[in-house]
């Protein structure tokens, strides 16, 4: 399976990127897993409701133009379905079966996802009702993505 991460903005944080190394490591044994960095946009704290959909437009556009036409889309929303590791692990290996080895999965800038990109998203995901950096994000992600590979292969993982 091939896993692609789509996210906005660049990672800084020392840490986080030592957590998604070693899961990207980790994930190696079971998928090939690709991470793309598409540009934020700069986003003052006060916006109009016009600029912040301009933002999310514009970024949208960056995010569309990384996603495969065949790739199933998951993208990372509040409002999106909530699953459990073991839902995920299965929506997963659904996936795989039916000939859909194509995953990407989208994380959004500070200000969400375009419309245009929850269009072309054919399963929008929730983590949480609770708002998390999109940064972070990552981390748990790729987390959850080798907790799914685990389940589905039977192998042990801490609960």
């Amino acid at each position: 399976m091939n896993i692609t991460l789509v996210t906005v903005g660049k990672l800084k944080e020392k840490y986080l990127k030592q957590g998604i190394e070693e899961y990207k490591k980790r994930l190696g044994a079971y998928a090939k897993v690709n991470i793309v960095e598409v540009a934020d946009e700069k986003a003052p704290e006060t916006m109009s409701e016009a600029e912040m959909e301009e933002v999310k437009r514009k970024e949208g556009e960056r995010i569309l133009a990384q996603i495969n036409p065949d790739a199933f889309v998951i993208t990372l929303e509040i409002d999106g379905k909530m699953l459990s590791s073991e839902q995920l692990a299965k929506k997963l290996d659904e996936l795989a079966t039916y000939g859909k080895s194509k995953v990407v999965f989208v994380i959004g800038g500070s200000l969400g996802i375009s419309e245009d990109v929850q269009k072309r998203s054919d399963l929008g995901l929730s983590f949480s009702k609770m708002t998390f950096p999109h940064q972070l994000m990552r981390l748990v992600l790729l987390e959850q993505v080798y907790r799914s590979f685990r389940i589905i292969r039977g192998e042990p993982y801490h609960k």
